[in-house]
């Protein structure tokens, strides 16, 4: 069987301390994907790998190497859609996962969120990240790895 891993769309990943802290109690590599340099932990399961600055880089590469195996975080759901079509469980940093089952229904509601404020002067974003929101997460990869585990 193909090695556990998590791969994490980091650039803007409230959750990273979150998913080392389960990865170093789990025993899972880690790797950290974004087009620019920032600090990871200097641990053997943790790599950061660093992608060109080139338009959707950090998704190709997640999608490219997200399969059966592999846990992806991440708050794309265009790239959550191309990671469940690989066959990967995929979370959002707020604990939500995305399936098969949701997936569609979040990228007509992106779609129209995106028409809102391009037309009618609507401006914000996602709810403020919540206490709440951090221990859903770290339930929802914990139970991700255990299952995959199996």
């Amino acid at each position: 069987m193909t090695q556990l891993a998590i791969l994490v769309d980091a650039d803007a990943c409230p959750v990273k301390d979150e998913i080392y802290k389960v990865a170093w109690r789990r025993g899972v590599p880690v790797k950290v994907v974004s087009n620019s340099h920032f600090r990871v932990p200097q641990h053997e399961l943790i790599e950061r790998v660093v992608v060109s600055d080139a338009f959707d880089a950090a998704d190709d590469w997640i999608a490219a190497a997200a399969g059966a195996t592999t846990v992806v975080i991440t708050g794309d759901i265009l790239l959550a859609d191309r990671c469940l079509k690989a066959g990967a469980t995929v979370i959002g940093p707020n604990g939500k996962p995305f399936t098969a089952a949701s997936i569609g229904g979040a990228i007509a509601t992106r779609a129209i969120m995106a028409d809102l404020r391009s037309g009618a002067g609507i401006t914000g974003g996602p709810a403020p990240f919540a206490k709440a929101d951090r221990s859903r997460f770290l339930q929802a990869l914990d139970d991700a790895l255990v299952r995959l585990a199996r």
